[in-house]
């Protein structure tokens, strides 16, 4: 992609979301996170106004009086964004790929990070991750992260959501905020990782569905070609219920994949209001608690 396209193109997706943020960062994405990390702040001497269990009684045996550990909120949120790259967002039966939905997502979900003064950072993934933007605040990363996004190309086709779950616990040092944006085409078995990353972090699942993909139309015959694998599949009519009866399935395992693993997931369908589906999700979560 030419420099100045690159250009134009990032910076009508700045325009596009910054129209919207503020209805995400109007309360809805601080109060779902609020409190969810804490620091250490100081040690001091007990007081009866304070609660006891908060008592710490390593410092107390050494002083000979009861101490207290003293933890505040932290003061900024760590957003790490694991967006898909894979051959399957190339696909797309509308005006945009869901590679192209996902680039809007994660763009929806930067902005908001940093209008809480919040660092975000970035892993871009096939079946191996494929770029590491680490995790800092500010409008300049933030828009370095969108040109990444936008104009990276992938070395690899396939998916493998479990390598990128496990390298991300290599390189998040505390608890982050970790949204997982794909189409979760992966025929592995990721409640495992899944349940690991989630113990550790706050894992969410953001899956990005093109509605042929779950409902196909009536055609006549067709061949079609995996875009991971290459595999020439020729649909009959017959091929094509069996298609829609078994993307049902594998989508709906995926979704008790995320259940048992206590792992929120947005689905997302091209063409979908993606900041109204944030939207509403954040106000779910916070009702929630």
């Amino acid at each position: 992609m030419l420099t100045s396209e690159l250009i134009e193109q990032v910076r009508r997706i700045e325009i596009r979301t910054s129209r919207i943020v503020d209805e995400l960062t109007g309360g809805a994405y601080h109060s779902m996170f609020k409190g969810r990390g804490i620091e250490f702040d100081e040690v001091r001497e007990y007081t009866q106004e304070d609660d006891a269990r908060d008592i710490d009684w390593n410092v107390t045996a050494r002083m000979g009086m009861p101490f207290i550990k003293k933890f505040v909120e932290e003061r900024e949120l760590t957003v790490m964004l694991l967006v898909d790259v894979s051959a399957s967002g190339g696909f797309g039966s509308g005006d945009k790929t869901k590679r192209q939905h996902a680039v809007e997502v994660a763009a929806l979900l930067a902005f908001s990070a940093i209008r809480n003064n919040d660092r975000v950072g970035l892993l871009m993934f096939s079946d191996q991750v494929e770029l590491h933007l680490p995790p800092r605040s500010g409008r300049s990363h933030v828009l370095r992260l969108i040109r990444e996004l936008v104009a990276f190309q992938p070395a690899r086709t396939g998916t493998d959501i479990n390598a990128v779950l496990k390298y991300t616990m290599k390189v998040l040092d505390k608890r982050s905020v970790v949204f997982l944006i794909s189409d979760m085409l992966d025929h592995q078995d990721i409640e495992k990782s899944l349940k690991i990353t989630n113990r550790r972090h706050d894992l969410i699942a953001v899956r990005i569905l093109d509605p042929l993909e779950t409902a196909w139309p009536r055609l006549s015959d067709i061949t079609l070609e995996g875009s991971e694998n290459g595999e020439l599949l020729n649909f009959s009519r017959k091929n094509q219920r069996d298609f829609a009866l078994t993307a049902d399935k594998f989508y709906r395992t995926t979704r008790k994949s995320c259940e048992r693993a206590r792992v929120d997931l947005i689905d997302m369908r091209c063409g979908d209001d993606h900041a109204k589906a944030l939207m509403r999700f954040f106000r779910r979560r916070r009702r929630r608690g």
